[in-house]
C-alpha cells in the first residue's frame, strides 16, 4: 500500500517509517522543515511539505493514498497552554483526511490517547470517553469522529496509545520526570506513589499501526499498551537510583510547584488492558518494559532541564 502518514517524523512515525517499508509499503510522509524532509527521505520514504494546516495539501494526498495514518498534534502548544487550539487543529486535520477517503474503503488510523476513561479502573478497548469538555474530552471527541467514519465508508481504527511511550531518545514524560528529579535532587511520586500509568515501547507501539492498517475492521478501537499499570513509586525509584538522588513523596498540595505542567497528571490512576487488542490482530509486544527500559540508562546520559 501507498501510506500517508502525518507526523512521519516524530517519535512514533520516525518507528513506524521504517516498520512500514519493511512489511513491503510505500510511505508519504508530511515533513513541514528540512530537517523532517531529510531523515524522511534518508529512511525511504517519499515527501510532501506542509503542515497539518495545511488542509488542501491533507486532502490530495490522501486522496491519492491507499491509507492514512494520522500521527501529528501540536503537543508543543499543547503543553504551552493552547489545549484546546492543538485539539481544533487536529480536529479539522482528521475531518479532512476522513472526508478524502469517504467511500473508498481504505484505512484511517488515528494517534489517540488514554486519559479520561476509568480512572481508577481496569479500562478496555469498549470503554468510552466521556465528552464534558475536558482536555481529555477534546481529543475524545476527534476519536469518535474518526470511529464514525466506518458509517461513511472509511476503515477507520483509533490506537489509543498509552501515556508512556517509551524508549531511547523519549523526550515525553519520562524524561521530563528525569529532568525534574535532576533538577530538584529529589526524585519524587505524589501521595504513596501507587498509582499506575500503562506504558509501551514505541517500536511495539509501531507494529500496532502497521497492523491496524493492514487488519484492523472499520471503527475499530486498538490499545497501544504493554503494560497495564506501572506504580509511579516504582518509576521514581529506579530514577533516583541512577541519578543517586533521595526518592520521596510529594504532597498533592505541592504538585504544581514540584512537578511544573507534569503535576497535573502524575497522580492519575490509569490502568489499562489491551487484551482485545492483541486477540483480534494477534499483537504481541516483545520490547522491554518501562522500568527495564529506565534501567538500561539511555533517559540518563544527557543532562535536561526541567520546562
Amino acid at each position: 500500500m501507498r501510506i500517508f502518514v502525518t507526523g512521519a517524523s516524530g517519535w512514533i512515525g520516525s518507528a513506524l517509517v521504517p516498520e512500514l517499508i519493511g512489511a513491503g509499503h510505500q510511505v508519504v510522509g508530511l515533513a513541514r522543515s528540512d530537517a523532517s524532509a531529510a531523515a524522511l527521505t534518508a529512511a525511504g520514504a517519499e515527501t510532501v511539505r506542509g503542515t497539518i494546516d495545511d488542509l488542501d495539501v491533507l486532502a490530495s494526498v490522501a486522496a491519492a493514498s491507499d491509507a492514512v495514518v494520522h500521527l501529528a498534534f501540536k503537543h508543543d502548544i499543547a503543553f504551552s497552554g493552547d489545549f484546546q487550539g492543538a485539539t481544533d487543529a487536529d480536529r479539522r486535520a482528521a475531518d479532512t483526511l476522513g472526508d478524502a477517503l469517504a467511500g473508498t474503503d481504505r484505512p484511517f488510523v488515528l494517534a489517540s490517547g488514554l486519559a479520561g476513561l476509568k480512572p481508577g479502573q481496569m479500562a478496555t478497548e469498549r470503554d468510552m470517553p466521556t465528552l464534558d469538555g475536558s482536555q481529555a474530552a477534546l481529543r475524545g471527541a476527534t476519536a469518535m469522529a474518526v470511529l464514525g467514519l466506518a458509517s461513511r465508508g472509511v476503515r477507520s481504527s483509533v490506537v489509543r496509545l498509552a501515556p508512556t511511550c517509551h524508549g531511547d531518545g523519549d523526550k515525553g514524560f519520562m524524561a521530563a520526570l528525569v529532568a525534574i528529579a535532576r533538577a530538584r535532587g529529589v526524585s519524587g511520586y505524589l501521595g504513596d506513589g501507587a498509582n499506575r500509568w500503562p506504558a509501551v515501547h514505541r517500536l511495539d507501539a509501531a507494529r500496532l499501526f502497521r497492523l491496524a492498517v493492514e487488519k484492523a475492521p472499520a471503527g475499530t478501537v486498538l490499545h497501544g499498551v504493554a503494560e497495564e499499570g506501572v506504580a509511579i513509586r516504582d518509576v521514581a525509584e529506579v530514577i533516583g537510583r541512577h541519578l543517586e538522588v533521595p526518592v520521596a513523596a510529594v504532597a498533592p498540595e505541592a504538585a504544581a510547584e514540584h512537578f511544573a505542567w507534569l503535576g497535573g497528571f502524575l497522580g492519575l490512576d490509569a490502568p489499562t488492558s489491551s487484551t482485545l487488542t492483541r486477540e483480534l490482530l494477534d499483537w504481541q509486544p516483545t520490547h522491554p518494559g518501562l522500568l527495564d527500559d529506565l534501567d538500561k540508562g539511555h533517559y540518563f546520559h544527557t543532562p535536561a532541564t526541567a520546562s
